[in-house]
């Protein structure tokens, strides 16, 4: 039977680890702060930004939500994040993606100043990971980093491929894996034979989007498969093909007319690897846990940089 890499479990290692290191900043007077922009009414990013700020309060971190409204321009985004960056209380500056289709969102990133990027997505940060020298390391790839480590899946010597090659996950999730000695493959949608490919993996990650796009003819026996996407499904007939009609899905989909799911079939991937991330539960909360990490890792170089 395939394990599960339970991502709640890790995440609750990760917040319990940062809880006294919280308290050693807050007794120093230098407690961590985490500015979050909101920009127009998306509701999936709304429900990003609440996570996020709930696991601020329960931690302890101080935190502000900027909220400008959809029609926000390119210049007063800027604005705001140079604000930010000014501000010596604010350690971490976390702008949600989408932003408004009229925003050049690669400016505003370029704005924020790259100690405060606690997303690990500005150019200066990415370089650092390259070179594998410290500073802020993409949430997702680093989380899922984090449960690698923490539930004893070798990485060394292996051959590790990763579907998608975005700035925020593929990318950067492809040099952390090399940086621990992996083998690494990045494909994409132009790449050719994909499925085998993907079955010549020991680590598979998958990251590309599209629900259940990974099938049994992708996964090698006994493969640890890291599942990045979460895809809502809105049709019946989708939710009956994927799930291949079992009943707690069509009862779930019937009470709230969608199920989740991400970019590995879940029947297939629970049969053939040999340990696996659920959708919902695995990767999703590994990414607030590591922003969390990020903002207090932030703070800790304030307070070194004040004590000096």
């Amino acid at each position: 039977m395939a394990l599960i890499l339970d991502g709640l479990k890790i995440r609750d290692q990760i917040l319990k680890e940062c809880q006294p290191r919280v308290a050693a900043l807050e007794a120093a007077r230098c407690l961590p702060g985490l500015a979050v922009i909101l920009a127009g009414d998306n509701p999936a990013s709304e429900i990003y930004v609440r996570n996020k700020v709930k696991a601020c309060q329960e931690l302890g971190i101080y935190s502000e939500k900027l909220t400008p409204p959809e029609t926000v321009t390119t210049a007063q985004l800027i604005e705001m994040v140079e604000s930010l960056n000014a501000r010596p209380e604010i350690d971490g500056i976390l702008v949600q993606m989408p932003l408004p289709k009229q925003v050049d969102a690669k400016r505003v990133l370029l704005a924020i100043n790259p100690d405060k990027d606690v997303d690990g997505f500005h150019p200066l940060n990415l370089g650092r990971l390259v070179t594998n020298t410290p500073g802020p390391r993409a949430c997702t790839p680093s989380g899922i980093m984090e449960l690698l480590k923490r539930y004893n899946i070798p990485i060394a010597g292996k051959h590790a491929v990763v579907v998608g090659r975005s700035d925020i996950v593929g990318k950067p999730m492809a040099l952390m894996l090399l940086h621990q000695h992996a083998t690494v493959t990045i494909c994409h949608s132009r790449t050719s034979n994909l499925a085998a490919v993907c079955r010549e993996a020991d680590i598979l990650v998958a990251a590309i989007g599209q629900p259940a796009f990974i099938t049994a003819e992708f996964i090698k026996p006994g493969a640890t498969v890291i599942d990045v996407g979460i895809n809502r499904l809105t049709s019946r007939e989708q939710v009956a093909s994927i799930f291949r009609n079992a009943p707690d899905k069509l009862a779930t989909f019937e009470k709230r007319g969608s199920v989740l799911v991400g970019d590995v079939n879940p029947i297939d991937v629970a049969e053939r690897a040999g340990a696996y991330t659920p959708v919902p539960g695995g990767v999703g909360p590994l990414t607030v846990a590591m922003l969390m990490a990020n903002t207090v890792e932030a703070a800790e170089r304030r307070l070194d940089v004040c004590s000096a």
